[in-house]
């Protein structure tokens, strides 16, 4: 049976491309495509492919937040972060998130065909770059273990914190998570407690600096 593959990424050409290239190995099919990481969860439990291949910074719900939540739901299925980041936070963001593989946009194609087929083993793969970030990041962990932890945010305050950064209004933040807009002021409340935040202003640059959002 080949490899079923869902594909995750706000660009129309991105997916082309991976398309073409998946679909010209006889033991791979590209089975969807999402353009963002809302979409892909949804395509992920109705479909349940072998791999997600996922775009870390998409609109609406970033890749590390849809890979948490489609491991959560679907333990059979093995997320690849396809990124055009290589820096801390998204790595991080998106192991902790538990892929199974992180590659950066500009690999050779090959390289992305042998991580679908390794991870669809139930193996890990890391291309080499990422592999010296990880290191170098446990490496620094280390040596800041008296740091104190900065608090974490739930997956559904991640959500909220993205869609109001992305400049989504109460109403339109409910609607997209089938919530109650008091819940949504809610939630905006407890993570500015969290933070320590004064304002929306600072909620945003949290959010751009913790690769919540690409804005």
């Amino acid at each position: 049976m080949p490899i079923e593959v869902l594909l995750a990424d706000d660009h129309s050409i991105m997916r082309a491309g991976l398309r073409a290239l998946l679909e010209s190995r006889i033991d791979m099919t590209v089975t969807g495509e999402a353009q963002n990481g809302r979409e892909a969860l949804n395509l992920a439990c109705e479909i349940r492919p072998d791999v997600v291949i996922m775009d870390v910074s998409m609109p609406g719900l970033n890749g590390v937040d849809a890979t948490k939540l489609i491991i959560e739901a679907l333990d059979t299925v093995r997320v690849i972060a396809l990124s055009m980041h290589a820096d801390r936070r998204f790595v991080e963001g998106m192991l902790m998130a538990g892929v199974s593989g992180y590659l950066l946009k500009d690999c050779v194609p090959e390289e992305l065909v042998t991580a679908i087929r390794t991870v669809a083993r139930g193996h890990i793969y890391l291309s080499p770059t990422i592999a010296d970030t990880v290191v170098r990041n446990y490496l620094g962990h280390l040596s800041l273990q008296t740091k104190s932890p900065q608090p974490v945010l739930t997956c559904r305050e991640r959500e909220v914190v993205q869609l109001i950064a992305e400049g989504r209004g109460t109403k339109q933040i409910a609607a997209t998570l089938h919530i109650s807009p008091k819940t949504v002021e809610t939630h905006r409340r407890r993570v500015m407690e969290k933070l320590e935040l004064s304002s929306i202003a600072d909620l945003i640059k949290f959010a751009i600096r913790e690769g919540i959002t690409s804005l």
